[in-house]
């Protein structure tokens, strides 16, 4: 199934390559990795028996072009040929946005491509999936070899629909990339029938200074407080994002009154300085809860107030707790998933989940860096302006 990160502005989808056995579904995606270049593409994977044969799955994730000004990152599948593995066939299908039909195009294969492709129709029907309803490209693969049947035969056997079709030998990688070209096509028109695919953003995206996280974090670090304030508000964060400010109240009616245009036109608030005597008796923020969204504000005070009473291991659980609910802004799925769309190290998440199984036995570095990622989380968060308020 397809999703969506709104934040890293980013589209997955999901295409199997189906076809019946030894008919080059392997062999395409061995040849799509080569073609890739590296910075666009994954780790292949594959299991395979020791004739060479898949036994469950090859997957392959490819980056491709920008749809509206979105990434859409492929997952490629195959899947087993062999009759016997169906339920595998099934399992790897589920989710898909897409299928590939890799035809056997020599003359003793004529009888397996249509049952494979008949095994096709029935898994996608106990989804709930019509194929006729379904972006699908026919590969006519092994064109290379002298006894290949006429393409006509093959279309009139199996092409009956009428989908996009291609003539490849996927040893040589002929063909190869305009199926994907085209399959991915398919798939985008359909996800933006769907409304899958997000509308383009109306305005670019603020640059953000600096490559680094360091950078990045001092953009929204508080400035260091003066006698006259105790705490300043990075731009990116308004003081109602934080409970521990009050606000005057602003009438709804006099916002409602304000022209469109003039609202448009109004410039960004500047960073708002808080005077000590508005925070008598409240401690002043620290770096993490100044970059925490409002829904995590308190979690980010609960571990600053136990880093500063000694209490590392109650820091560290209260920073695993934050940064699992910060990772869920970024959608469904597992932590490392989410954390992969959030761009966070997935090393730092590694240590820090191994930290609070261990809570009990915290030292002061280990605290220390659990708070820093939690401020690498919140960073990643604040540039992409989520949670989003309304």
């Amino acid at each position: 199934m397809s999703s969506v990160n709104l934040l890293a502005r980013e589209v997955a989808a999901k295409i199997v390559f189906y076809g019946p056995g030894l008919s080059g579904k392997t062999t395409t995606l061995r040849k799509i990795y080569e073609t890739v270049r590296p910075a666009h593409r994954g780790e292949m994977m594959s299991i395979a028996t020791e004739g060479d044969r898949t036994l469950f799955f090859d997957f392959l994730p490819v980056k491709v072009e920008r749809v509206n000004d979105c990434t859409v990152r492929l997952a490629l599948y195959t899947v087993p040929g062999q009759v016997f593995y169906n339920a595998t066939r099934k399992l790897v299908l589920q989710g898909a946005d897409g299928v590939v039909f890799v035809a056997d195009s020599q003359p003793e294969a004529l009888d397996s491509n249509r049952e494979s492709l008949q095994n096709l129709e029935e898994n996608l029907l106990e989804q709930g999936i019509r194929l006729d309803r379904f972006p699908l490209v026919m590969q006519w693969n092994k064109r290379d070899i002298e006894k290949a049947l006429p393409v006509e035969q093959l279309r009139a056997a199996l092409n009956a629909r009428g989908v996009p079709e291609f003539e490849t030998a996927a040893t040589s990688g002929q063909g190869v990339l305009d199926t994907l070209k085209t399959i991915t096509r398919l798939v985008i028109k359909d996800l933006r029938a769907k409304r899958i695919v997000p509308a383009p953003r109306t305005t670019p995206a603020p640059a953000v200074v600096g490559a680094g996280l360091e950078a990045q974090l001092s953009q929204h670090l508080p400035a260091r407080p003066s006698q006259s304030m105790q705490a300043v508000y990075p731009p990116a964060m308004t003081p109602r994002q934080h409970p521990s400010v009050t606000m005057p109240a602003v009438s709804s009616s006099a916002v409602a009154m304000a022209p469109r245009a003039e609202q448009a036109a109004a410039p960004a608030p500047s960073p708002m300085a808080v005077p000590a005597s508005a925070q008598a008796g409240q401690r002043a923020l620290g770096p993490a809860s100044a970059l925490a969204p409002g829904d995590l504000f308190d979690h980010a005070r609960a571990a600053e107030a136990a880093f500063a009473a000694g209490h590392y291991g109650t820091c560290v659980t209260a920073c695993m707790d934050a940064v699992r609910r910060a990772l869920a802004f970024a959608g469904e799925g597992t932590m490392a998933h989410q954390g992969f769309l959030l761009r966070v190290d997935g090393a730092d998440l590694l240590r820090l989940q191994g930290l609070s199984n261990k809570a009990e036995a915290m030292r002061v570095d280990d605290a220390a860096f659990a708070l820093y990622f939690v401020m690498q989380v919140f960073t990643r968060l604040n540039a992409a302006g989520l949670p989003e308020t309304a």
